[in-house]
């Protein structure tokens, strides 16, 4: 008998009005604005009245290197939140949107999955209420401003080689990573080289995901750089006076969006910037509000513990202040036993022998929580109905070397109900003593910061810089750029940059290419190996099997 698809489950469930959701939440309608039956925004005005009301607790949920078997971070997620629910305890969600780039590449949809989905699924995995066109169209119009001022006399001098600002879109189109515009004779602009990023890189994305208010949004988008003059002094969105319209396309993208999971856990959906090449965690503002109206706030950080993880704790905690009361690390055997070299056909055969080789990527990210960010952790394996009682006794008997809790957590197939057992251990962490501390310090410089991150948290021997990356760091740091965090462009798969280096690789060498600064999001961006800002399509794209009837019901996301 075929289980259903996670649309299918998605499709056949009963919804509450989002108005129910709000006042569940104590929400005074005047901060809610709907948009349709089931999604509303959220006025982030709403944490000024809210600003004397403690914070609940901070549960961060982050996983293992990211395999081709899956993880279930979001599934866990959203499955931690209503198993705190059915132990009695006030839990708000708070999460990433998903980006049409994997939604209709490999994904097919980032809602979670089984009985542990947010919903709708269908409007959160497609346009949802429009954040990412509003940032792209604020992404786009700068880069329109800076063309239009170099053609209409370039007051400002800015020199068409030394542009770091590119348009984008928010779809997985590697045939626009580079291209020549402004071609076909003088009214046509000035011909340069130029590129587009995915949304989710854009460094508007990231602005948007750290600003506090409107304010604070505009004077961060004035602080973007786009490029540099003939005798390299840097121009900003502010010299090109683009800030204020471009705050004004975000204004609304700029409140968190309110949805529910299939078990009406209210849950913030807003912000999604990419882990691998940018910092990878949902708005501070969906954080503080569910923060504010919760006991419990459950939030992830993409892909694995090295990425996500790493900068949530090193970036985003370090510009807020928070600090993550627990924190769970999601792994399933399958995945553990594709690190340790089993064979995609073979993961759901019992092998305690690649298990075992496995391991230590788990255990790597485990010990990073406890000893390098000093936080209570527990992992959670995701279960499968593969999973054997050998293998599922591996797992906890490392974990518990390292004195780290285990559950086992059937979400997937149980919901809120098969997530008691992780709820209740992080309620028990969540009350433990930690010394929560930061990978790195703010005074390094550049390139100790970066090879702090290699050696303590990627466990590298080193970093090599190429000669472009040497000067740009000289040149960041003569323009006062030298104190901000690091936010690092690395592959998903490998603790290294080589994402073929599976497990915990040990002896390699990260190579660092290109520094860049994204002034206005407030940190330093490191591209390393060969990651790119625009992925491309599979060969068989999850796009194929998408579709919609006569009666608007949608298919194929998954």
């Amino acid at each position: 008998m075929n289980h259903p698809s996670d649309i299918e489950i998605a499709q056949a469930s009963s919804m509450q009005p989002i108005s129910e959701i709000a006042r569940a939440l104590k929400i005074d309608e005047r901060y809610v604005e709907q948009y349709g039956r089931y999604k509303a925004k959220i006025d982030y005005n709403l944490l000024r009245e809210l600003s004397d009301k403690p914070d609940g607790k901070l549960i961060l949920v982050t996983a293992i290197s990211p395999t081709p078997a899956g993880e279930g971070k979001t599934t866990t997620t959203v499955g931690l939140a209503d198993g705190l629910r059915k132990i009695g305890k006030r839990a708000v969600v708070a999460l990433r949107e998903p980006s049409l780039g994997p939604v209709f590449g490999i994904k097919g949809g980032a809602a979670g999955g089984g009985y542990a989905q947010v919903v709708p699924m269908e409007d959160i995995n497609l346009h949802f209420t429009g954040d990412f066109h509003a940032i792209g169209a604020a992404n786009n119009l700068l880069a329109a401003m800076l063309d239009n001022h170099i053609y209409q006399g370039n007051a400002l001098g800015i020199d068409p080689r030394r542009i770091t600002w590119k348009r984008c879109v928010d779809m997985n189109d590697r045939q626009l990573r580079s291209v020549v515009d402004g071609l076909g004779g003088r009214v046509n602009g000035v011909p340069r080289e130029d590129g587009y990023d995915i949304t989710v890189a854009s460094e508007v994305m990231a602005v948007l995901c750290l600003a506090s208010d409107i304010n604070d949004l505009k004077a961060r988008l004035g602080r973007i750089i786009v490029g540099y003059t003939y005798d390299e002094k840097p121009v900003t969105a502010g010299n090109l006076k683009a800030a204020g319209a471009m705050a004004a396309l975000l204004k609304d993208a700029l409140k968190p969006n309110l949805v529910q999971t299939l078990e009406y856990t209210p849950a913030f959906v807003h912000g999604g910037p990419f882990a691998n090449i940018a910092h990878g965690c949902n708005s501070l503002t969906a954080t503080h509000l569910a923060l504010k109206l919760g006991d419990y706030a459950v939030t992830e950080a993409g892909f694995g513990a090295d990425l996500g993880a790493e900068k949530f704790i090193d970036i985003k905690c370090r510009m807020s202040g928070l600090k993550p009361s627990a924190v769970v690390v999601v792994a399933t055997v399958r995945a553990l036993k594709h690190h340790g070299g089993s064979p995609k056909d073979q993961l759901t055969t019992e092998n305690l022998d690649t298990l075992e080789k496995g391991l230590p990527n788990l255990l790597q990210h485990v010990e990073n929580i406890q000893n390098v960010f000093g936080l209570p952790c527990v992992v959670a394996i995701n279960a499968f109905p593969t999973d054997t009682p050998a293998e599922l006794a591996l797992v906890e008997e490392r974990c518990r070397a390292l004195n780290v809790p285990v559950a086992l957590s059937e979400v997937w197939a149980k919901g809120g109900e098969g997530g008691k057992a992780l709820a209740e251990a992080v309620c028990r962490l969540a009350e433990s003593e930690s010394h929560f501390a930061q990978s790195y310090a703010l005074d390094l410089t550049i390139e100790q910061k970066i090879e702090a991150i290699v050696k303590r948290v990627y466990r590298g021997e080193g970093v090599t810089f190429s000669p472009e990356a040497k000067k740009q760091a000289q040149k960041l740091t003569e323009l006062g750029f030298g104190n901000l965090p690091v936010c690092m462009a690395k592959t998903q798969y490998s603790f290294s940059d080589n994402a073929a280096l599976l497990g915990a690789p040990r002896g390699f060498t990260l190579n660092v290419r290109q520094l860049k600064v994204s002034a206005g999001a407030g940190f330093i961006v490191a591209l390393t190996g060969d990651i790119m800002t625009m992925p491309g399509l599979p060969k068989v794209p999850a796009a194929e099997r998408i579709d919609v009837d006569e009666t608007g019901k949608i298919s194929g996301l998954f």
